[in-house]
């Protein structure tokens, strides 16, 4: 993620929503991805913090990185 936004088909792969960018490609030119709610079908849509994206049954959000300061391993 450069600054605050990441594309689409980068975010699907990052959050594990998908297994690879040939699969990302499938689903979002399938119509299969929804961002806010909204069918998107451009894999090189910009994604900002905050936004929703759905597959399937599944929901994800970016969020900044930064924002998790626990130590943690995970």
């Amino acid at each position: 993620m450069t600054g605050d936004i990441i594309r689409l088909g980068q975010f699907l792969k990052l959050a594990n929503l998908v297994d690879s960018g040939s699969v990302a490609k499938e689903v979002i030119a399938g119509g299969e991805v929804l961002v806010n709610g909204q069918v998107e079908t451009r894999r090189g849509r910009q994604l900002s913090m905050g936004d929703v994206v759905q597959l399937g049954g599944q929901f994800a959000t970016p969020v900044d990185g930064e924002q998790f300061e626990d130590d943690l391993p995970w």
